[in-house]
């Protein structure tokens, strides 16, 4: 009689969609990248990092959903997603960096006065 039941439980368990542990941090991250229009190199890496995540997980189709609209939105397959992030992580790209950008207009400000 209680094998009848585990497998009624099973059964039952298979019917209903996993979360993953980190769904909420995860949504908020596919928010803020569904509202990018150019992607920045962490853009890109975020977002490859998230299909590796969820390739093999089962459920959680909202943002598997919304992750290929963003791969639409940024023109990309994800392959090309792929492609792009090797070649960022080439170059030496570590996450939480600052930018290498240049900001400012570049006058100098020094005290010294040429004579």
């Amino acid at each position: 009689m209680w094998v009848g039941h585990y497998e009624i439980y099973i059964f039952c368990a298979m019917d209903q969609e996993q979360t993953h542990p980190l769904y909420l941090i995860d949504r908020e991250n596919i928010d803020r990248l569904l509202a990018i229009v150019s992607p920045k190199d962490d853009d890109i890496v975020d977002l490859a990092r998230l299909f590796i995540r969820y390739r093999d997980f089962e459920g959680v189709q909202d943002l598997k959903d919304d992750m290929k609209k963003i791969l639409n939105l940024w023109h990309l397959t994800h392959e090309s997603l792929n492609n792009k992030a090797k070649s960022i992580w080439k170059t030496g790209y570590r996450p939480g960096e600052p930018s290498k950008e240049v900001i400012g207009s570049g006058f100098d400000t020094s005290d010294t006065a040429e004579s």
